[in-house]
C-alpha cells in the first residue's frame, strides 16, 4: 500500500454504511419484462427526485422477524433478514405485500386493506401473522449488491433483491417516500433517463443494463438461484470531459481512482492529456507520449518515480518526440538520476538516448539502464543500455530522510529483454508492457515467447505476495488494482491475465486439433471469432507463439 506520506490527497473518513434493502418487483408485459419504479420525493436526503425501487433501511426488528417468514434451505440469516426488509418496505411505500396465505394463496387486496402500512417492523410481521400470511422471504432473491460510494455524507449496504411481482396487486405509493408508480421495461427507463426526463442513480443504471437482456422473469430468477449477488460493487468516481465519472470494479479507470483518491475523493481527472503532467502520488508522475494508436492506446505512459530531494527515475521514455522529453526533463526538475527502459520496443527505447543528452546539456549525465535488445529483436527495436540491470537489483533514490527503491524484475515473454520495476516502498509496479489496462499483450515471436511470457506472470504474481502490492501502473492504459484483497487486486489482475491467456490457448488447440490442415490463417478466425477481424494480424502474432508453444509442450 503506498505511504501516507505519498498521497496526494488529506485522509478523510467516509461515512459509515447502514445496511438497507431494496427489491425489484418484476412482471412479464406485453412488450417483455417489466420492473415496478417510483419517484422519490423531491425533498428526500438521498436521491431526490429519482426514480428508485422500493426500500429503505433495515430494522433491528427485520432480524427479529424470520419466525414470522419462510425461507429457502439455501438462505442465509443475513437474507432472510434483507428479504424481511424488503417485503416491509414494498408494503409501506407501494402497498404490495409479498406474504401467502397457509393454503398458499397470496395477500390480496383484502388483506391489504387490513393491515397498517405505518406499523413498525415488528408490529407489520406480527399483524401479517395475524391475518394468517407468512411473509414469502423464500421467493425474494438476491441480484445484486452495492455499498454507496464513499465520497457521499449518507452512505448504505445495499443488496438489490428481486421477487415476481404478486397477481391481483396494484401498486399505491405512499405519496411521502414514493410517487407515481409505473412499470417499464429496462431498456425504456435506460432511454427516458439518456432523454432527460427520468432520472435514475448510477447503481439503478447499471442494475437495469444487466437486466434489460432479459426477456422474462423466470429467466432472471433462474439466474438468481446460488445465492450470490450477480456482482458486488462499491463505485469510484472522477472527472472525465469535465464531467462526473463513475466506475466499477471491473472497468478500466477504477484502479487509478483508487490509488489517487482512496478515500472517494471526487478530485481526480481522468482525461488523457500529453501536455502535462498527471500526479498519481506525491512521488509519481505519468506523461503520456503524443504516440496513441491501435498497439499504443492512448499512448506511452513515461513516468517520473522520486521528489525533488531524491531526484528522479525516469521509467520509459517513449519515443525521441522532443516536446514530450522536454516534458518529462521539466517534470523532474532537471534533475533526472536514472533512465530506465522496461524493454527496447520502438514506443519505449528511442527517447533515451535525446533524453540523456538534454540533461547532459544542463550538466548531469544520467545512466540509461536495461537490457540489451537480443539477436530476434526487429531493427526498429534496437537497443543498447549505458549498463545492463541485473535481476534483482535495487536502484535507491534518497534524500531528506526519504527513499524510493526499484527493484528490478527480469520479465521475458512480450520481448526477450523485458523487465519491470517495483517500488518497494509504495508497493507499486510498473509493469511496462507485460500487463496492460484494456488490451491483451501481443506476443510476437521470435523476440516474444509465450512460455517465458507465463512464467514471468508466475514471477510478477510473486513479487505482488512478497511485496503486497495493490496496484500495476502499466505503460499503456490507467492504473491496474484495487486494495489488497479487495476483489480485483493486483493479484487478481495477474491471475485473470493468466487464466485469459490459457482459455485463449485451450481454444487453440482445439482449433488446431479440427483443423490439423488449417494454415495460421484458418486458425486464426476460428480461435479469434470473438475479435474483430480488423485485428486477427495482430492476434496472428500471439496465434504463432502460442501454437509455437503448444507444439513445444
Amino acid at each position: 500500500m503506498p505511504r501516507l506520506t505519498q498521497l496526494l490527497h488529506p485522509h478523510k473518513e467516509p461515512a459509515r454504511v447502514l445496511p438497507a434493502a431494496t427489491v425489484l418487483l418484476l412482471r412479464d408485459g406485453t412488450q417483455g419484462l417489466e420492473v415496478l419504479m417510483t419517484r422519490r420525493s423531491a425533498t428526500a436526503s438521498f436521491a431526490p427526485g429519482a426514480y428508485v425501487f422500493p426500500g429503505g433501511g433495515i430494522d433491528a426488528a427485520d432480524a427479529q422477524a424470520h419466525v414470522y417468514a419462510k425461507r429457502r434451505a439455501t438462505q442465509s440469516d443475513l437474507h432472510l433478514t434483507q428479504a424481511i426488509a424488503a417485503i416491509r418496505e414494498s408494503f409501506e411505500e407501494l402497498g404490495i405485500l409479498l406474504a401467502r396465505h397457509a393454503n398458499g394463496q397470496m395477500a390480496n387486496a383484502a388483506d391489504i386493506a387490513t393491515l397498517d402500512r405505518k406499523a413498525s417492523g415488528g408490529d407489520f410481521a406480527q399483524q401479517c401473522a395475524a391475518r394468517g400470511l407468512t411473509l414469502a422471504a423464500d421467493e425474494v432473491f438476491v441480484l445484486a449488491h452495492w455499498i454507496t460510494d464513499r465520497d457521499l455524507p449518507r452512505r448504505f449496504d445495499v443488496p438489490f433483491l428481486v421477487a415476481r411481482m404478486p397477481d391481483a396487486q396494484t401498486p399505491v405509493a405512499d405519496e411521502k417516500e414514493q410517487f407515481a408508480p409505473e412499470w417499464v421495461r429496462p431498456a425504456d427507463a435506460l432511454s427516458r433517463h439518456a432523454q432527460g426526463n427520468f432520472f435514475i442513480i448510477y447503481p439503478t443504471i447499471k442494475t437495469l443494463e444487466r437486466l434489460q437482456s432479459y426477456a422474462t422473469v423466470d429467466s432472471v430468477l433462474a439466474d438468481c438461484t446460488t445465492e450470490q449477488p450477480w456482482f458486488t460493487s462499491c463505485p469510484r468516481a472522477g472527472w472525465l470531459g469535465g464531467k462526473e465519472a463513475r466506475y466499477m470494479e471491473h472497468e478500466t479507470p477504477f484502479g487509478e481512482l483508487a490509488l489517487t483518491c482512496p478515500d472517494g475523493q471526487m478530485l481526480h481527472h481522468l482525461d488523457w492529456v500529453t501536455d502535462q503532467p498527471v500526479l498519481l502520488l506525491k512521488n509519481v508522475q505519468r506523461l503520456t507520449a503524443p504516440n496513441p494508436g491501435v498497439m499504443t492506446g492512448p499512448g506511452t505512459n513515461s513516468y517520473l518515480v522520486g521528489d525533488p530531494d531524491t531526484g528522479y527515475a525516469a521509467i520509459d521514455p517513449g519515443p525521441a518526440d522532443t516536446e514530450h522529453l522536454d516534458r518529462l526533463w521539466r517534470a523532474a526538475g532537471g534533475n533526472i538520476r536514472y533512465i530506465v527502459c522496461t524493454h527496447s520496443h520502438p514506443d519505449h527505447s528511442p527517447g533515451a538516448a535525446p533524453l540523456q543528452a538534454l540533461c547532459t546539456q544542463h550538466g548531469h549525465t544520467p545512466p540509461i539502464l536495461g537490457l540489451a535488445s537480443h539477436a530476434s529483436a526487429r531493427a526498429a527495436s534496437a537497443f543498447t543500455p549505458d549498463r545492463e540491470l541485473e535481476d534483482g537489483e535495487r536502484l535507491v533514490l534518497a534524500g531528506n530522510g526519504v527513499t524510493h527503491t526499484l527493484r528490478v524484475i527480469h520479465t521475458p515473454g512480450h520481448a526477450a529483454n523485458h523487465l519491470c520495476l517495483v517500488l518497494e516502498e509504495d508497493g507499486l509496479l510498473f509493469s511496462g508492457d507485460h500487463v496492460l489496462n484494456g488490451s491483451t499483450t501481443v506476443i510476437d515471436p521470435p523476440d516474444g515467447n509465450m512460455n517465458d511470457y507465463l512464467n514471468s506472470l508466475d514471477k510478477l504474481l510473486a513479487a505482488c505476495e512478497q511485496d503486497r502490492i495493490d496496484f500495476i501502473l502499466p505503460a499503456h492504459g490507467y492504473v491496474l488494482g484495487n486494495l489488497w484483497d479487495a476483489p480485483h487486486d493486483a493479484r487478481a489482475c495477474i491471475s485473470h491475465l493468466k487464466a485469459h491467456r490459457l482459455k485463449r490457448e485451450a481454444k487453440i488447440l482445439k482449433v488446431m486439433q479440427q483443423h490439423p490442415e488449417g494454415s495460421m490463417d484458418d486458425w486464426v478466425k476460428q480461435a479469434y471469432d470473438d475479435v474483430p477481424p480488423r485485428l486477427w494480424p495482430v492476434a496472428m502474432r500471439s496465434l504463432m507463439a502460442h501454437v509455437e508453444r503448444i507444439r513445444s509442450l
